[in-house]
């Protein structure tokens, strides 16, 4: 059984027992999460109105950030360069439970 779920722009496809990173949640670790469902497979796929009531249940494992990425700008034969890090923090969840 899977289940694909939308938090943070995103979808990603999970199953029971899966650690995903998701964009960063309002949650502390140990906490649990609801997400919402865009479809739910067991055996034969359910979309929209037929996986209104399923629900995908997790738990926060930690929060973090993920590596630095650099951007660089340049422009050239003016002189002009300018360099940024960036980290994205991010939310890594346990799911737990996928009840359709």
């Amino acid at each position: 059984m899977y289940a694909i779920i939308a938090t943070g722009g995103k979808q990603y496809m999970v199953s029971e027992g899966d650690e995903i990173r998701v964009e960063k949640l309002d949650a502390k670790e140990g906490d649990k999460v609801t997400f919402d469902v865009v479809a739910v497979s067991n055996g034969s796929m359910k979309v929209g109105a037929d996986a209104a009531n399923a629900k995908v249940t997790g738990s926060v494992m930690k929060e973090g950030r993920a590596k630095k990425v650099i951007v660089y700008r340049y422009k050239r034969k003016t002189g002009y360069h300018k360099k940024n890090g960036h980290r994205q923090p991010y939310t890594q969840v346990k799911i737990e439970s996928i009840t359709a």
